[in-house]
């Protein structure tokens, strides 16, 4: 029966002020439904449709499909529209947002219309956070010197990202030194319950949901708030109130019991959860926590395991609102009156976790003791990789020995004491395999953890009491997610501590875990080079794919902060910390790591000791005018931003309008080459790298020749404006693995038709005026990794038609859509092998045009290197109507024009 919206509304009263509101509970009950037994991520997710059931693309009918999920596993759900309460943009793939955003109102410009109309509707935040690198470090001055360094490399960026600022309604832009999206996020934007005062006068008030454009906005889930990560381009379309649209998920329930070990931390729970997820397989579902031990679970701990759901597969990982959230708001400085009217709305809508209900249904449960965690490190390629502390020198061992892959290096027996000898400040050292290069405390995933920072705050400071330090060869840092966290370590006198290892602060922003883990002594690059060495780093992270940290470390782990200091002490990854001291104190006296591990007890009181809701407030007061550089910058006044056409980090991104011709994605592909065979597991840093520019790369080659010198490549993640950069950075990953290179590692593939082996940018381009379209042939869980939407507009740039693959990753396969790229799935059972494909095929595919629904099929008809017809069958992984929509307009931003 339909229901007229206005009757859905009702009113919440609290301290003289009338909030409005959709309620659910008078929704379900004229429905005559019971929502008892939806887990509480739907029942937040019914609430949005409802809210905006009078909005494009929503309706009651998407309502009651939510209304009606069955915990019964399905492949087959409805599709749902969702718009979140507001967008959260870090600068690396924020930047690329508001770019495209200005681009579009430069083409609304052009079109003869009122560039003005182009603004955000859906309330944005951008936290300038990934561009600092770690240049200098281990010495007091690092954090100025590289913050300095930053803005000066990052002007030209940080003026459009000003200008934006001024430029848009309903943007704000947190200037770079002061945190990391996600922390700040969980410690200061995000107010659980959204409340927006229309012109009118009227007061509402709704569940604060986000879309992010970095993968890891899933943080915010361990606050009790819906939100995940989406590529830029789908991030933009929410902007502008273009819902995402979705198939309803399955939810997957983790049942929490037990407490943790005295010697197991919040990273160790972390790291195992993630690992026993992503081999449950959650790809693509929701999973809800609960049970008898989430109670005690702190919102710091939680905020770590929803941060890494990317890392499980998982769209989000929700810890549903209840005495722990309103805890958390009000230490970390918001108003007892804002955290009481949230439990207030909450407990109205019945979305306020409730122990004692057992009626809440899964689609499967997974049993987690957490008695049973113990200290973990995953690694050497994957975060899913997971491996116990004490076995881990054995584990590397055995990764030395593995056959070349995603968790081996394929060094023989005889080759594993291969070793360098380097000369370090005047004195020599010997390195082998499982070398240290970096270790660094980092990202938002820890550092909003007071627990594990101070763990490892008081082990440094009784390594150095003993008269420890880290190896010389190691390349130590610390980037806290916040300034807060700065604060609490002075007030409890351990900074010192750090600092005389060489801990010292580098900066407030996501550093080593992206790829800004800055330069490694020369010295040490070269031996290892030449000495064919397995390096490895070590950080307190949430990804560790090949090629992403560093270029010279190929092995590269995660572990808690402790940990990190750990091997900063040692070295090496060889290291048998049970057995084996870490060092000699002042007399000379072995120093064993558990001699100077603080126990739970010693931090808990520490944590209760420094830690409060004055520090927060003090940090959070005046935030957005805290960076002085950021203030004294000008910026232009116009309408539409006057893009530089010698600008080498900024470029109007017109191709986003061009499409592969007339009809856009409607084209049907006929005689297409493989532009790369790949394997399973190619990740979005693959695909499209946001680490260091190397001078071997075809961008490097195009910023010398526009006058950039080496110094100043900075990053791709930087250079995310200008197409020309991107493009020659796609799949240029030096650890991809290319069939069809003739064995030669890197971002190189074969001109088929000449047998030449060239760059894949090098082969694109002159397949590109051969006028010869170009497809991907991929294996398992393609695109995995950050929501990169350049991963998507590079492989556009390139002249990639379709995609054919195994299975892929959400967000990426979304963001292919987006651009007027066809995504299609082999058979259940069939893969490249199975079909007998080399990627010397060639490959039409009629009938693009003919697409009138998601997911159906198509035939792809293949002419063998022998000259011998062949065909099979695919999956069209266009899922959603909307979906299908900008696909036929040729991709979404031809859609928003049209639109406008």
């Amino acid at each position: 029966m339909a229901q007229n919206s206005n009757n859905l509304q009702s009113t919440l009263i609290y301290k003289g002020k009338s909030y409005q509101y959709f309620d659910l509970v008078k929704f379900s009950h004229n429905s005559n439904k019971d929502i008892s037994h939806l887990p509480y991520s739907i029942r937040v997710l019914l609430e949005n449709s409802l809210r905006n059931i009078n909005k494009m693309g929503f309706s009651e009918d998407h309502a009651l499909s939510i209304l009606e999920w069955s915990a019964e596993p399905s492949t087959s759900r409805a599709a749902v529209p969702f718009l979140p309460a507001r967008i959260l943009m870090q600068d690396f793939t924020g930047l690329p947002v508001l770019n495209d955003l200005t681009a579009l109102r430069a083409a609304v410009r052009r079109d003869g219309k009122d560039p003005r109309l182009v603004n955000p509707r859906t309330p944005s935040n951008l936290v300038i956070d990934h561009s600092l690198q770690v240049q200098a470090h281990g010495c007091p001055e690092a954090r100025l010197i590289n913050e300095e360094l930053e803005f000066d490399q990052n002007f030209e960026r940080y003026q459009f990202l000003k200008w934006s600022q001024n430029t848009y309604d309903d943007l704000q832009v947190l200037p770079p030194g002061l945190g990391i999206c996600h922390q700040v996020n969980l410690e200061h934007l995000s107010q659980v319950a959204f409340i927006r005062e229309l012109p009118g006068g009227d007061r509402w008030i709704y569940p604060d949901t986000v879309l992010g454009t970095d993968s890891h906005t899933t943080m915010i889930n361990g606050l009790g708030v819906i939100g995940w990560g989406v590529g830029g381009i789908e991030a933009l379309a929410a902007m502008l109130e273009y819902p995402s649209e979705f198939s309803l998920p399955d939810v997957v329930g983790v049942n929490l019991k037990g407490s943790l070990p005295e010697n197991a931390t919040p990273t160790d729970l972390t790291l195992t959860l993630t690992a026993k997820l992503r081999n449950l397989g959650v790809v693509g579902k929701f999973v809800e926590v609960f049970g008898e031990s989430v109670s005690e679970l702190p919102v710091e701990t939680r905020a770590m395991i929803s941060n890494m759901s990317p890392e499980s597969g998982a769209t989000m990982t929700y810890f549903p609102v209840d005495e722990q959230t309103i805890s958390y708001l009000q230490r970390t400085g918001r108003s007892l009156e804002h955290s009481q009217l949230v439990k207030n709305f909450f407990q109205a809508q019945n979305i306020f976790h409730n122990e004692e209900d057992t009626r809440v249904e899964y689609s499967q449960t997974l049993d987690f003791d957490l008695g049973a965690v113990v200290p973990m490190l995953s690694g050497p390629k994957r975060p899913q990789d997971v491996f116990t502390f004490s076995t881990a020198k054995q584990e590397f061992y055995k990764s030395l020995n593995a056959e070349k892959g995603l968790r081996g290096f394929g060094i023989s027996k005889g080759n594993i004491s291969d070793h360098a000898e380097v000369k370090l400040d005047g004195e020599k050292y010997q390195i082998l395999h499982g070398v240290v290069l970096i270790a660094a405390i980092t990202s938002c995933t820890n550092t909003s953890d007071p627990s594990v920072i101070i763990t490892a705050a008081l082990l440094a400071k009784r390594a150095a009491e003993k008269g420890l330090r880290c190896k010389p060869w190691v390349k130590t840092s610390f980037a806290p997610g916040s300034r807060v966290v700065e604060t609490y370590l002075n007030n409890a006198r351990l900074m010192s501590g750090l600092d005389r290892l060489g801990f010292n602060i580098v900066g407030y922003g996501c550093t080593t875990c992206i790829g800004n883990s800055g330069p490694i002594n020369p010295i040490l690059v070269k031996a290892v080079h030449e000495n064919n060495l397995v390096a490895a780093s070590i950080l307190s992270g949430n990804r560790n794919f090949e090629g992403r940290i560093h270029p010279i470390t190929q092995a590269n782990f995660l572990a808690s902060p402790p940990l990190v200091v750990a091997y900063a002490l040692a070295g090496t990854m060889n290291f048998d910390f049970e057995n084996t001291p870490i060092g000699l104190d002042s007399e000379n006296r072995p120093v064993f790591l558990k001699d100077i591990y603080p126990s739970k007890d010693e931090v808990g009181k520490l944590i209760k000791e420094v830690v409060s809701s004055d520090l927060y407030t003090n940090n959070y007061t005046d935030i957005y005018s805290g960076n002085k550089c950021w203030n004294a910058m000008e910026t232009p006044k116009s309408v539409v931003f006057n893009w530089d056409e010698n600008s080498s980090l900024i470029k109007e991104p017109d191709f986003l309008f061009k499409g592969f011709g007339e009809a856009g994605g409607l084209c049907d592909i006929h005689n297409a080459y493989a532009l790369a065979l790949l394997g399973d597991s190619i990740t979005t840093d693959h695909i499209s790298p946001a680490g260091r520019i190397t001078q071997d790369n075809p961008a490097a080659e195009y910023l010398m020749q526009n006058g950039i010198q080496a110094e100043n490549f900075i990053s791709f993640g930087a250079r995310r404006g200008n197409h020309e950069v991107m493009a020659r950075g796609t799949f240029s990953n030096p650890r991809m693995n290319n069939v069809l290179s003739k064995g030669k590692d890197g971002g190189f593939t074969t001109h088929i038709p000449s047998g030449d082996v060239l760059s894949i940018y090098d082969a694109a381009q002159r397949y590109m005026e051969e006028n010869t379209p170009l497809i991907i042939i991929a294996g398992k869980a393609y695109g995995t990794g950050s929501s990169r939407d350049w991963a998507a507009k590079g492989t556009y740039l390139l002249g990639v038609q379709a995609v054919i693959a195994e299975s892929f990753e959400r967000i990426h396969r979304t963001n292919l859509v987006c651009m007027g790229i066809l995504p299609l799935q082999f058979s259940e059972h069939d893969n490249a092998q199975s079909l007998g494909l080399t990627g010397f095929e060639t490959f039409t595919i009629k009938g693009i045009a003919d697409i009138e629904a998601p997911n159906g099929t198509i035939i792809v008809s293949v002419i063998r290197k022998d000259g011998k017809n062949d065909s099979f069958t695919a999956s069209i992984r266009i899922d959603t109507p909307l979906e299908l929509a900008y696909f036929k307009a040729g991709g979404l931003m031809r859609k928003l024009r049209a639109d406008f």
